[in-house]
């Protein structure tokens, strides 16, 4: 009750960010009701300003690491009006072992003009080489071998592209990476265009 009478925009996350629960402000935000916010990616609702700096934050998390930790956001605001601000994640949990979930509060900054519906987010290096690997027939496991990744770690990526680009399915996801030019077509092994020589 005392969540859901909370004017600032809070969501509890899994460690992936994967929402759980969310208050009525946070769902505002997303033009939509708090309980069709469960399991969205909410840095696929906010839109992150660097990408690296939240794969910097999911890796400490992974390893468990307890800090207060920010990323810069946009996002399209009710009415369509885009909007920027920052996300604060807190890691909480009831033992120091036990994976923690993240208590995310949004914090909105200031608000642009209406603009058009943005186009599908560019995937990241490591993004593009799961891509390319799971397109040439590796398994999860594989895949993280060949990225110094966790399972987990691989299974993040795909979980996120697939909110993204609304895949229900790897086969999906290989199809659409084709379609919008993230691997090459006609070349074997598959290969993201500006594969060589890109930083991870």
């Amino acid at each position: 009750m005392v969540f859901d009478r909370v004017a600032v925009p809070v969501a509890v996350c899994d460690v992936y960010g994967a929402v759980q629960l969310a208050n009525p402000a946070m769902a505002a935000e997303c033009g939509t009701t708090p309980g069709r916010l469960r399991g969205r990616d909410v840095l696929e609702l906010f839109r992150p300003q660097e990408a690296t700096q939240v794969e910097r934050i999911a890796e400490a998390l992974r390893l468990r690491h307890r800090s207060r930790y920010q990323v810069s956001v946009r996002w399209r605001g009710p009415g369509g009006v885009e909007r920027h601000g920052e996300l604060t994640a807190d890691p909480v949990s009831d033992t120091v072992e036990e994976t923690p979930a993240l208590l995310v509060m949004l914090r909105i900054l200031g608000e642009g003009e209406v603009v058009p519906e943005p186009s599908p987010a560019p995937v990241t290096p490591m993004e593009a080489r799961i891509l390319a690997l799971l397109a040439g027939g590796a398994t999860t496991a594989r895949a993280a071998r060949e990225t110094d990744l966790t399972v987990d770690g691989v299974n993040y990526h795909l979980r996120r592209l697939s909110a993204r680009w609304g895949a229900s399915n790897r086969t999906e996801l290989v199809a659409r990476a084709y379609a919008l030019g993230v691997l090459t077509p006609g070349v074997w092994p598959p290969t993201p265009p500006a594969a060589s020589g890109e930083p991870e």
